[in-house]
């Protein structure tokens, strides 16, 4: 008799005499909390992420890239981008095209203050994973209605059978000796614009 057949019999006897699992208390923090813009952006900032708020995403976009080629996806809204700003759609671009570019800008489905974490769900306005991880640059479109405090706030907004990017600041890693290093699964630089309710 094999080790497996062990286990697996010790499982069927404690099994057998009618031991039902517990209920798993799914209550926890379900209530909807204050946001905290402000804990928000400290928490970006303390990821590297550089935030702007603002109340013009094509100003915003200005200041952070003046000129130079951007990947967009399909459902940006196109008055987002500066006018001296070439806006690449992507519309099947190769990974190559993408990689080339000066940034990428996107849009988002829902941020976490408690985590600093921002995730898109490949929406018209965020478009393929790709696009947002072979540029150098994100570019990253937030609205206060998509902002919610906690976690489980997140993933009850979010459609689990969409592709998820939950990007908590640039991309880093670290070796055994804690070297860190940007950019290696994704762009080293993040701007979010974090816009007033005044904003488009």
């Amino acid at each position: 008799m094999s080790a497996k057949d062990v286990i697996l019999g010790r499982v069927r006897a404690a099994l057998a005499s009618g031991v039902e699992a517990p209920v798993v208390p799914r209550d926890y923090r379900r209530g909807e909390a204050k946001v905290d813009l402000d804990l928000l952006v400290e928490r970006l900032t303390d990821y590297k992420a550089v935030v702007h708020r603002a109340s013009s995403v094509s100003l915003a976009i200005s200041d952070i890239l003046p000129r130079g080629a951007v990947v967009v996806p399909p459902g940006l809204p196109m008055a987002w981008l500066p006018p001296d700003l070439e806006a690449i759609v992507d519309e099947g671009l190769v990974p190559a095209q993408i990689a080339a570019a000066d940034g990428v800008v996107t849009g988002a489905a829902v941020a976490v203050v408690e985590t600093g974490t921002i995730v898109l769900d490949g929406s018209p306005d965020q478009g393929r994973r790709i696009i947002s991880l072979l540029p150098d640059l994100h570019i990253c479109v937030l609205r206060p209605a998509q902002v919610v405090a906690s976690v489980p706030e997140a993933v009850a907004r979010l459609d689990p059978t969409r592709p998820l990017t939950w990007i908590s600041g640039p991309s880093a890693t670290s070796d055994i000796e804690l070297n860190r290093v940007e950019g290696v699964h994704g762009p080293r630089n993040l701007h979010v614009i974090l816009l007033g309710e005044a904003g488009p």
